[in-house]
C-alpha cells in the first residue's frame, strides 16, 4: 500500500484575517500535520484486527502536533521545552508504529520512507527548539 499525502495545509490566510496562534507560524507545526495526515490514511487502511495499531499509531501522532500546539503556547521556557520534548517523544513512538507496521507488511516501503522523512525532520526541529530553550 502507497499512501498518496493530501495536498500541504493552506498558506496563512491574506492581511484581514485574525492573527494565526503562535503554534500556526512554527515550521515544525506545519510538518507534525503532514505526519499526522500520513498516519491517518495509514490507520484508514490497516485490516480488521489491527485496532491496537491503529489506536496506537492515532494517539502518538496526535500527541505529537498537540503537544506542539500547547508548548507554543506556554510562556515560561521549561514549560515550553517540557511540551517540546513530549512531542519529541511521540514522534519516535510514531517512528516506532512505522517499524511494527512495516515488518508485518501493513505499508509499503514508501510509506514507511515518508513517514520516517517526516519525523526525522520534526525530531531535529525539536530538539533544535529545545536546546534553544535549554540555553536561553
Amino acid at each position: 500500500m502507497v499512501v498518496r499525502l493530501p495536498a500541504p495545509a493552506p498558506a496563512p490566510a491574506p492581511d484581514d484575517s485574525p492573527m494565526p496562534f503562535d503554534h500556526e507560524r512554527l515550521e515544525v507545526y506545519q510538518v507534525a500535520l503532514e505526519f499526522f495526515d500520513l498516519a491517518d490514511e495509514v490507520v484508514e487502511h490497516l485490516p480488521r484486527g489491527r485496532g491496537h495499531l491503529s489506536d496506537q499509531l492515532t494517539r502518538a501522532s496526535l500527541s505529537i502536533v498537540n503537544n506542539i500546539a500547547e508548548g507554543a503556547g506556554k510562556f515560561s521556557k521549561g514549560d515550553k521545552r517540557r511540551y517540546y520534548l513530549s512531542a519529541m517523544g511521540s514522534s519516535t513512538e510514531s517512528a516506532a508504529m512505522l517499524d511494527v507496521c512495516l515488518r508485518r507488511k501493513l505499508i509499503s516501503d514508501e510509506t514507511h520512507r515518508q513517514g520516517k522523512q517526516l519525523l526525522d525532520r520534526i525530531v531535529a526541529m525539536l530538539t533544535k527548539l529545545a536546546k534553544m530553550l535549554q540555553d536561553a
